[in-house]
């Protein structure tokens, strides 16, 4: 999922979860501090060894902070048949995970407005409001740089609730899922 800061991804991916237990929140590796729920906290000592392995799929440096998309967790994401949720805010980390993690992606565009982020962001208990505003425009901009990125889905949060949301990305996975 790609979106903007307060666009509905946790939200969406836990009504995901409850249509089907196999859909998870891909945790991402945090190196650095602030919010550690919904993350698999690290050390830069863990980083350098995961860049030296060849195992980061996609990093990126926000908030202070560094959030990496690495193959171990990816691969232990996916065991037992589960259908890993990753959240992405920018197209290069798109470009990344299907060229660097052979799987079958499906890429769904979450969006809202920026006046929605900033009235979201501080009811989900974000203290850093106007970073999470700068990161919609830096979202907006991204998106701007990258026309030809193609999405199986695009969804207007501002008009669409979670739960329908969710229906309409299960269906889609569904429909798109390999046959066995």
């Amino acid at each position: 999922m790609y979106g903007p800061p307060a666009s509905g991804k946790d939200t969406i991916t836990a009504a995901l979860a409850e249509l089907d237990f196999r859909y998870a929140p891909f945790t991402r590796l945090k190196i650095g501090s602030g919010r550690t729920t919904g993350y698999r906290m690290g050390t830069l000592e863990q980083l350098n060894e995961l860049e030296a392995r060849g195992d980061v799929i996609y990093r990126n440096d926000r908030y202070g902070n560094i959030y990496v998309v690495d193959r171990p967790g990816l691969e232990q994401a996916m065991d037992g048949g589960r259908i890993p949720v990753v959240h992405l805010g920018q197209v290069a980390g798109l470009e990344q995970m299907t060229a660097r993690f052979p799987a079958h992606w499906t890429r769904i565009l979450l969006w809202c407005s920026r006046e929605t982020t900033a009235l979201r962001s501080p009811l989900r208990g974000d203290t850093d409001t106007e970073a999470r505003l700068a990161a919609w425009d830096a979202t907006q901009a991204d998106l701007t740089a990258h026309p030809q990125t193609q999405w199986e889905l695009r969804v207007n949060t501002d008009e669409t609730s979670p739960g329908e949301a969710a229906k309409k990305i299960a269906a889609l996975v569904r429909a798109a899922a390999p046959s066995s």
